[in-house]
């Protein structure tokens, strides 16, 4: 893979910062998750407005701290 620089401005690169879902999350991968998002809801309207609904859900259960680790659903899976 490789990788290039961008120049954004500062209010730009903030309003990014407010995507992300965890704390290391890579600015790749959100920006990879705005295209998607913006794709869908041209294609998809009714279904893109739905899903940006359980995103915005997701969010905020994940910033309360109301979420399964990967190795809680494994002990609970018996896995």
């Amino acid at each position: 893979m490789t990788a290039t620089t961008i120049k954004i401005h500062e209010d730009t690169k903030f309003q990014i910062d407010q995507f992300r879902e965890y704390k290391n999350e890579s600015y790749d991968e959100v920006l990879k998750k705005l295209v998607y998002i913006v794709k869908k809801t041209k294609s998809e309207p009714e279904l893109s407005k739905e899903a940006i609904e359980q995103i915005e859900k997701s969010r905020k259960r994940i910033k309360e701290g109301n979420f399964v680790t990967e190795e809680e659903a494994r002990r609970r899976l018996g896995l």
